[in-house]
């Protein structure tokens, strides 16, 4: 347990000093970047063509693309970003199709396309629906009924194909991301799941309730698989999961820690709280059954999840509550007054 916690902190504060960047701000930051290069050309030519009107459109989709780089780089905020992009950038389209004419139809493909990695696929789709009607009412004085008709379908085709890979794409990547954070044991979170939340926790800017973690573990485990078998190990920590379950809240989140250690992320509990809630869980651990003929306790450590630390420092706080409560003669909970600076 205390082998690890250097290699922890020094995880947690590069998560929290250089900021893990979500796979959606990655995206839309890199979106962007092609886009000013692949804009930025034309918007020259047409100005030194004299086509102001034109240049003015490729030249402000250029600078909203570049404050939207700077913007989603520094605050790490990219849902209102990628809406406020997809809807820009499909304005701009719209408007160079209405001043340049049917030839330069083509650009709808690329960015309906892209709306699909920005956006939830049910809003990209709606967003791209309604751009396409804006599209038939420029064109549908300006071309033949055929040809029209040819340009709808096929742009159609292409948002129904996108929006059903994108969709398909979101529930295998939601279903493996879920099967990749679960502890295959006790199905419970692991210690990826612990880590990705404790670090959203920490860089959540809206304020939020106060929270509390706190590290559990069985005493004289070790004890058990000697003695019944590692089998009987496995089914006092189902168990004991199950346990967990029944006597914590919704709002609660419990994850394996390791071994036999587990922890759980308090939500809304200040240190009153958490601590009633880990001596109730306390109490039902030491009055269960998790193992016919051999009586089962837990020892707690409880820290307070204050945000001006990081998430290394609320570990190390609950685990020294819980060595504080194994050197107690175990059995009990030890409360953390304050995070250690």
């Amino acid at each position: 347990m205390k082998g690890t916690d250097k290699a922890n902190a020094g995880r947690w504060r590069w998560l929290s000093g250089g900021r893990q960047r979500r796979q959606e701000e990655i995206i839309l930051m890199l979106l962007c970047a092609l886009s000013v290069p692949s804009i930025l050309p034309f918007g020259i030519y047409r100005l030194l063509q004299g086509a102001w009107l034109s240049a003015a459109v490729d030249l402000a989709m250029v600078i909203g693309m570049s404050v939207v780089i700077v913007h989603v780089w520094r605050t790490g905020r990219y849902q209102v970003a990628g809406l406020v992009v997809t809807i820009f950038y499909s304005s701009g389209m719209l408007a160079t199709v209405y001043m340049r004419g049917v030839s330069l139809v083509y650009w709808v493909y690329p960015t309906m396309i892209a709306a699909y990695f920005v956006l939830r696929p049910a809003v990209a789709l709606a967003i791209n629906s309604f751009g396409l009607v804006v599209l038939v009412c420029i064109l549908v004085s300006r071309l033949e009924v055929v040809n029209l008709m040819t340009i709808v379908v096929t742009i159609g085709l292409v948002n129904l194909f996108a929006y059903i890979f994108s969709h398909r794409t979101g529930l295998q990547n939601k279903a493996l991301h879920t099967a990749a954070e679960l502890d295959f044991l006790t199905g419970v979170g692991n210690r990826r799941a612990m880590e990705r939340r404790l670090a959203e926790h920490a860089q959540e800017r809206r304020p939020h309730l106060e929270s509390s973690l706190l590290l559990l573990d069985l005493d004289h485990f070790k004890q058990v698989n000697d003695q019944y078998g590692h089998a009987a190990g496995d089914k006092v920590l189902i168990r004991l999961a199950e346990l967990m379950r029944r006597h914590t809240r919704s709002s609660d989140y419990i994850f394996r820690y390791g071994g036999e250690e587990f922890a759980i992320m308090a939500c809304g509990a200040g240190l009153s709280a958490a601590e009633r809630l880990a001596e109730g869980l306390r109490a039902a651990v030491a009055s269960s059954t998790l193992l016919e003929g051999h009586p089962i306790t837990i020892s707690i450590g409880v820290a307070y999840m204050d945000k001006d630390h990081a998430p290394a420092d609320w570990l190390a706080q609950a685990d020294k509550m819980l060595y504080a409560a194994k050197q107690g003669g175990r059995n009990a909970v030890r409360v953390a007054e304050e995070v250690a600076t």
